[in-house]
């Protein structure tokens, strides 16, 4: 065993501490630590500000916009909580589309030949989650994205790509 002198333990205590602070302009320890920042919309805050509006007026959780088949489809969640209010994201006659709000370009729903549209179409049932899925050739939106999705005159503006 080597023998450790409390002065060698207090030095490397500080030279540590140098390493995980920072000294302010003001004197003061500054943690340089990863710190929380302000969440973005499509996140937790967004749900629990937005997400009220969403559930009372349409009937339904917006879940959020993930990339999908290595980011050439985005796809939308929801779960619909009253079947009646949530008829117009399930209206496979009512167009859908997804806008990126910095670049403005704008993807629909694919129709494949012997699919349809990808999208559900059935009767929404409660407490069941759905899904639209948008093209998204060339990766133009990316995660990250600030976007809306329009199904017929439901507009949920201010989501996040994952």
């Amino acid at each position: 065993m080597f023998p450790v002198s409390k002065r060698l333990l207090a030095a490397a205590f500080i030279a540590g501490l140098g390493l995980t602070c920072s000294v302010a302009s003001a004197g003061s320890l500054k943690a340089t630590a990863h710190e929380p920042k302000a969440a973005a919309p499509g996140s937790a805050e967004w749900r629990s500000r937005q997400g009220l509006y969403y559930k009372r007026n349409w009937g339904v959780e917006i879940i959020g916009v993930k990339p999908v088949s290595s980011g050439f489809m985005l796809a939308f969640r929801y779960r619909v909580l009253d079947p009646a209010k949530a008829k117009v994201l399930n209206d496979r006659h009512s167009k859908a589309y997804l806008r990126d709000e910095a670049t403005g370009t704008v993807l629909s729903v694919p129709a494949m030949e012997n699919v349809g549209e990808l999208r559900t179409g059935a009767a929404p049932e409660a407490d069941r989650t759905y899904f639209m899925i948008f093209g998204n050739p060339g990766r133009l939106v990316k995660s990250g994205s600030r976007v809306t999705v329009v199904a017929g005159n439901l507009h949920v503006d201010g989501l996040i790509v994952e």
